[in-house]
């Protein structure tokens, strides 16, 4: 292999650090209209008026839309494959609102300052309502988030709007109950995470035109751009044939991206006005009314024998959807099918959730899907367990975790698939190792004050979603041999245009500046679920070896008949045809070029390509802090991670997704922390106030692979990109207990909550 396995660098590159016009809003011509919303200042009313008329004489005002002017089917904006798991609950615009920031009106012009302008003249009477804001409190509550009549769900997953049910659902393999009556240790605690944000550096922005067809063209920073092709036609209730979905360089997604956020408002101008528009939503708004991780609470029954082997596992979660079910019945999920999963010798599972509606802002995707609030509790009442046994944390995983040796084994919680590659013993242990574990647990007092300690924590994610996500390409061989990819997976920063033009130079024994990618466009591009759920090496890698495959087939079989030979006879070396042991040849650029003219063949291939199984990557990581204890104050020294991703297709790229997770977990542990008034209001929406790490908070990252070889995966890669968020939580809670000897099950730990908490012990 000339390239797989090898640190390659990207090939958008020079592009981005070079500040080329890539994104979204450089491509937005200079005279489209200026889209913004008018958004609603209570978490729950009723618009009883709205008196836009003053509005529409401002000089430069296109069109100012109500929910009397736009269309009034139900969608969602999850984008998930259809039938969507999430509700059909949301309108362009509404007269009953349901969160604070909730559009009340669409006002586009052609400059900003007559938008704002117009903006400040519009009057709204609201009925205001009581809100329902704590979710603990929201299920069969007499406050009904969505009344409407027309709520529909086209899958069952427990919806019932009148109980403010977005899901609701029971799994169990074996009898949880009466395992746990025989454990001799059982460890019970409620463990409760916040909604946190992506912050993305490209905020949510939407660019919309009509064509000389008459047909929408949407140009979006969106994970998913087929997707956003069917929620657009069910938002404006429009044919799919009537929409085009572009998508340039992305300046990060992380999830944020996967649900529509700001296509609608644009795309609605655009559709009843015939003229160009765009929204940039400022960052405020993308904080106040994005798509942040569900808040989640979590209780954990979990327990073992005298010797620390776990006989059963119990997790009862409630899931805090917001005011949409956007992603709420599919994130909550994976709280308990992944973590649950990597315990697999226990003798029985219970995993139940309800996920409610509340009046504050709705969730979405982020990396991780909810496997990573369901990590944060189990991985903790695992390392609560080994409290409790006087054990070290990480021989007792060692005693009840996933390993090498279980490789073959059906996992019951993980929909029984068969685990077919897995280190993650070697990681834990390649992990302690790196970080000095022996040496260091559980700490050291420093003096003045300071204590160094140690934590642990293990995961695993999916590669994609099995029997769901369908990834496709097509290679062409154009003139002079060189090829074309077209891909219908987003790069959204990860690099996936480059990792699979890597997977397709060693298929096609080429050089990778012999390809040329094209990026996603739903007119030209084979069709793509999109950029989540780890999806793109394994599932869409596997459309590029499959293609490429087919396309070589085609080229010995070109090559064959020029030369005059049968294609059994024939080689293809990446770079000519050959037959009668190399007597005859014919370059791979005359083939191109012949395939051109007359008789001969263009040569093209698609595949596509979906998975029956998910296969998990792992992810042992280990983190070292020093903890203040008169301040609270909790500093990142070293973190050590040691991942089995399979084959890392890029180890340069991997590791950078490796070095991001791990950031974004520290910043969702320890500042990062969703604030509401007693009226829904969001108080922290500015950087000044939503703190997210820095280069400084993160400490010394260190990663290694520990490399399985996953047989159904391209070259034996499996995924990277959300296994590595899931263990900085419990692993940090974990060292700050072994500092303190006191347990945190609230996200975010602050060094404020820290401080009190030792006030308190002290007394």
């Amino acid at each position: 292999m000339n390239y797989v396995n090898k640190g390659v660098r990207k090939k958008d590159a020079m592009a981005l650090v070079t500040g080329k016009p890539v994104y979204t809003d450089d491509m937005a011509p200079a005279n489209c209209l200026i889209v913004k919303l008018l958004r609603s200042p209570h978490a729950h009313a009723a618009i009883e008026e709205i008196d836009t008329e003053k509005a529409k004489k401002v000089p430069g005002i296109e069109c100012v839309l109500t929910y009397k002017d736009v269309p009034r089917t139900r969608f969602t904006t999850a984008g998930q494959t259809f039938p969507e798991f999430s509700p059909y609950d949301r309108a362009i615009l509404d007269n009953l609102l349901r969160c604070v920031g909730d559009p009340v009106t669409i006002v586009a012009g052609s400059d900003e300052k007559s938008v704002d302008r117009a903006l400040s003249l519009i009057k709204v009477k609201y009925n205001v309502l009581e809100p329902v804001l704590d979710f603990r409190k929201a299920k069969d509550n007499s406050i009904i988030v969505h009344p409407e009549d027309d709520f529909k769900s086209l899958v069952d997953v427990g919806a019932d709007s009148r109980r403010n049910l977005c899901a609701s659902e029971t799994f169990e393999f074996g009898n949880a109950e009466e395992e746990l009556k025989k454990c001799s240790r059982i460890v019970e605690q409620t463990y409760h995470t916040k909604q946190n944000h992506q912050t993305a550096m490209e905020t949510f922005r939407t660019y919309t035109y009509m064509d000389a067809y008459g047909r929408l063209n949407i140009l979006s920073s969106t994970q998913v751009p087929f997707h956003i092709r069917r929620i657009m036609a069910n938002a404006l209730d429009i044919p799919k044939s009537m929409i085009r979905v572009i998508k340039p360089r992305i300046g990060g997604g992380f999830g944020s991206k996967q649900s529509s956020v700001s296509e609608m408002f644009p795309a609605v101008v655009t559709w009843l006005t015939g003229k160009p528009a765009k929204i940039v939503f400022s960052r405020k708004e993308s904080l106040t009314n994005g798509s942040p991780r569900h808040e989640s609470q979590i209780k954990i029954r979990l327990g073992a024998d005298d010797d620390g082997y776990i006989k059963a596992i119990h997790m009862d979660t409630l899931w805090n959807a917001g005011a949409y079910g956007d992603h709420g019945p599919t994130t909550v999920g994976l709280a308990g099918h992944k973590a649950m999963t990597i315990y697999n010798k226990a003798a029985a599972y219970k995993f139940n959730y309800d996920v409610v509606y509340t009046n504050t802002m709705g969730g979405g995707a982020y990396r991780g899907y909810g496997a990573t609030q369901g990590f944060f509790a189990l991985e903790s009442a695992i390392n609560e367990l080994a409290q409790e046994l006087h054990m070290d944390p990480t021989e007792l995983r060692m005693k009840n975790m996933l390993t090498q040796g279980q490789v073959g084994n059906v996992m019951p919680t993980y929909y029984n698939e068969m685990l077919r590659s897995c280190t993650l013993d070697q990681c834990l242990l390649r992990a302690k190792e790196m970080i000095g574990w022996d040496e260091k647990y559980p700490c050291r007092d420093l003096g003045n004050g300071k204590v160094r300690s140690v934590g642990v924590a293990v995961a695993m994610q999916g590669s994609g979603i099995s029997n769901v996500d369908v990834g496709a390409v097509e290679m062409r061989l154009s003139d002079d041999g060189f090829y074309t990819l077209m891909v219908g997976a987003t790069d959204m920063g990860t690099g996936c245009d480059t990792i699979l033009s890597q997977i397709a130079a060693d298929c096609l024994d080429t050089d990778m500046d012999n390809i040329a990618v094209h990026g996603v466009d739903t007119d030209l591009s084979p069709y793509d679920t999109g950029s989540y759920a780890s999806s793109t090496t394994y599932i869409t890698g596997m459309a590029v070896v499959k293609t490429c495959d087919t396309l070589r087939k085609k080229i010995v079989a070109e090559g064959a008949r020029l030369l005059g030979c049968s294609p059994e006879e024939a080689e293809f070396d990446g770079k000519e045809v050959s037959c009668n042991e190399g007597l005859k040849k014919i370059s791979l650029r005359d083939i191109a070029n012949s395939s051109m003219v007359g008789v001969n063949s263009y040569l093209t291939a698609t595949e596509s390509n979906y998975s029956p199984t998910s296969p998990p990557p792992f992810m042992a990581g280990i983190v070292e802090i020093e903890l203040d204890k008169q301040t609270g104050k909790v500093e990142i020294i070293d973190y050590a991670a040691a991942v089995d991703c399979g084959t890392p297709i890029n180890p340069n790229l991997a590791r950078i997704q490796t070095e991001g997770g791990i950031v974004q977990g520290i910043g969702m542990t320890l500042f990062e922390d969703i604030i509401y008034d007693k009226a829904g209001r969001m108080m922290n929406d500015s950087f000044m106030q939503y703190k997210i790490p820095s280069r400084i908070d993160a400490g010394t990252i260190r990663v290694e692979f520990e490399s399985s070889y996953e047989p159904t995966g391209p070259f034996g890669a499996k995924s990277i990109g959300e296994i590595v968020i899931n263990t900085p939580a419990p692993a940090i809670a974990n060292a700050i207990y072994n500092a303190t000897g006191l347990n945190f099950r609230e996200l975010p730990i602050t060094a404020e909550k820290i401080a009190l908490a030792l006030l308190e012990k002290q007394k």
